[in-house]
């Protein structure tokens, strides 16, 4: 057991810490995952050559480490069901948004929590990601962990009361790139480009700006005035955004999501 690493929950986010695991060193033999959709489950098996476990309750009789990726409303059953056979040198690691770890505690019956708050960008190794560790997690554990997660891009541990901004800014916050990236192309498309073109160029472009931004490490007000001529183009799109509560808008998308994390815990 003491060798093994157990994945309760295999869909995107799951599926991505896992295949992350692999990809930063971790021999597919050591793990043993289980999902209610077995196909999931299946084909990392037949990818990876991953052992395939009958349910919660077997991958922890398994596992030391258990990665529980499932949604927060079906955490209470899946922690009550591989509490029943843990034991105190047991770790679990949780993906759940909003889910205390005494909440966790109280549904594990053992101290071994640490939250993780990634998103979706980890699938290409460029995720953000978050830790906090309860009180039962000893050091070493925490910086296993950590080591873990590093391959699938930026980490940082950071006190449990931060998680939910976390979740409403990097969690949720992919999908408000998203949102930026579709409305540039659509622009680009209203502006007279091409479609493919205007998508790639839009890709492109936020790319770029995000690199400048974590490359040159200069504050993206400056960045951004070195764009802004006087009277030119992008001065006119940057009066368009502030008239119609661009700024605003994103700080309110983000503060709504971390507020909607912390519900999801109660």
């Amino acid at each position: 057991m003491m060798d093994r690493i157990g994945f309760v929950g295999v869909g995107a986010m799951g599926s991505a810490l896992l295949k992350g695991l692999i990809g930063g060193g971790v021999r597919p033999g050591r793990i043993v995952a289980f999902d209610a959709v077995e196909a999931r489950v299946r084909e990392l098996e037949d990818e990876y050559g991953i052992e395939v476990g009958s349910n919660a309750r077997n991958v922890a009789e398994a596992c030391r480490v258990l990665f529980v990726a499932v949604k927060p409303w079906d955490m209470e059953g899946v922690l009550r069901e591989m509490g029943s056979v843990a034991e105190e040198r047991h770790l679990v690691v949780s993906v759940a948004a909003g889910i205390t770890i005494d909440k966790m505690v109280k549904w594990f019956g053992k101290n071994g929590i640490v939250r993780v708050m990634p998103n979706t960008p980890c699938l290409v190794g460029e995720g953000a990601i978050c830790v906090s560790a309860g009180d039962g997690v000893g050091k070493e554990d925490l910086e296993m962990v950590v080591g873990w997660l590093g391959s699938l891009g930026l980490v940082r541990v950071v006190p449990e009361k931060l998680l939910d901004a976390v979740t409403g800014l990097s969690g949720s916050g992919p999908a408000f790139v998203y949102l930026m990236i579709e409305a540039m192309a659509d622009g680009g498309v209203l502006a007279g480009l091409p479609r493919d073109l205007s998508a790639a160029l839009a890709v492109q472009t936020v790319l770029g700006a995000a690199r400048m931004v974590k490359e040159t490490g200069v504050h993206t007000a400056v960045l951004r005035e070195q764009v802004t001529s006087p009277g030119g183009t992008t001065a006119a799109g940057l009066l368009a955004l502030e008239d119609r509560g661009f700024k605003a808008a994103v700080k309110r998308a983000i503060r709504d999501a971390a507020v909607r994390s912390k519900e999801l815990g109660n």
